[in-house]
């Protein structure tokens, strides 16, 4: 892999997984998510990773017009490097799923690259005191459900996508993403630098054990050589630890409370800044500079913030 000079730091600001009974300080509004975005960028974060949602339930929204309340004021405030979700919510349709990206052609858009089981249930389970009524069937639904990311649908996201110019961020949830990402790539479909986000501990996809990132990274060497990136991100308390790993190997990190909800054992994050400041101050202890906007963007090779529709 690209061995960085310097970490990108990702900070992915809501999601569309945890939902707001779990912690308080879930950005749900656009001037929270916009608030949020901008605090993450000031602490350190190269890159903000972009959900929606519907600002009086907190439910995932992937209409355009939701991103559009927070995404030009937060272009305003950083020059952070924006990257939208083609994931979006639990049960999207692709449609869905594209319609935002589509709309405001960003510097860098998420792909998914595989279909996979993807149960979230478990986080039913842990709770009676919801606020919302969506909320339980959301996670529960999550056991009967196939996170579906088809070679058709993948092969139209990256064409779709790709045409405007939207680099990717590509999200691989298990050692067979990476192939698929090398199919397509054989295919000339994508072209590199290749940004391969490499996720554990979601139920349905690969474990959050160490060994599985060492061996991810030694398959994504074995198919894309030093044509790609390697970013980390891990699931609830396995994030610090992954993602610190993954920095020592010469990799990136994400974080954000997309991704965990706490700051340490048992202490809810109160902020998305707080856990960009947090594995900032990890890395500098460990002699690792981190990454600004513009260094992220030359390492990406993206198109630039004055070529996005908003």
């Amino acid at each position: 892999m690209k061995r960085a000079d310097k970490v990108i730091i990702t900070c992915a600001i809501t999601g569309g997984v945890h939902t707001p009974s779990m912690s308080p300080y879930l950005p749900i509004t656009p001037t929270q998510i916009a608030a949020e975005s901008v605090a993450a960028a000031e602490a350190g974060a190269a890159v903000i990773h972009l959900h929606a949602r519907d600002p009086q339930t907190g439910k995932p929204d992937q209409t355009p017009e939701r991103f559009l309340e927070f995404l030009p004021q937060i272009k305003r405030q950083t020059d952070a490097v924006l990257n939208i979700t083609t994931g979006g919510g639990l049960g999207m349709t692709l449609d869905q799923r594209l319609a935002p990206a589509l709309a405001v052609q960003p510097e860098i858009a998420s792909m998914n690259m595989g279909s996979f089981n993807f149960n979230i249930s478990a986080s039913a389970e842990k709770r009676t005191d919801w606020r919302y009524s969506w909320e339980r069937p959301y996670l529960e639904a999550s056991r009967d459900l196939i996170l579906s990311n088809t070679f058709t649908q993948i092969e139209r996201g990256m064409r779709s996508l790709g045409a405007v110019g939207t680099r990717f961020e590509f999200e691989c949830y298990d050692v067979s993403h990476l192939y698929n990402l090398a199919h397509f790539a054989d295919r000339g479909l994508v072209k590199p630098p290749f940004f391969v986000q490499c996720i554990f501990g979601i139920l349905g996809g690969i474990g959050a054990d160490h060994e599985n990132l060492l061996h991810m990274r030694a398959i994504a060497d074995r198919l894309f050589g030093n044509e790609y990136y390697l970013s980390v991100l891990a699931a609830g308390r396995h994030q610090l630890p992954f993602v610190t790993l993954s920095a020592i190997l010469g990799g990136n990190v994400r974080v954000g409370l997309e991704d965990s909800l706490y700051a340490g054992k048992g202490k809810l994050a109160t902020s998305n800044a707080e856990q960009v400041a947090k594995i900032r101050r990890i890395l500098e202890e460990l002699s690792l500079e981190i990454a600004t906007p513009a260094e992220a963007r030359t390492m990406l090779d993206t198109k630039g913030r004055d070529n996005v529709k908003f």
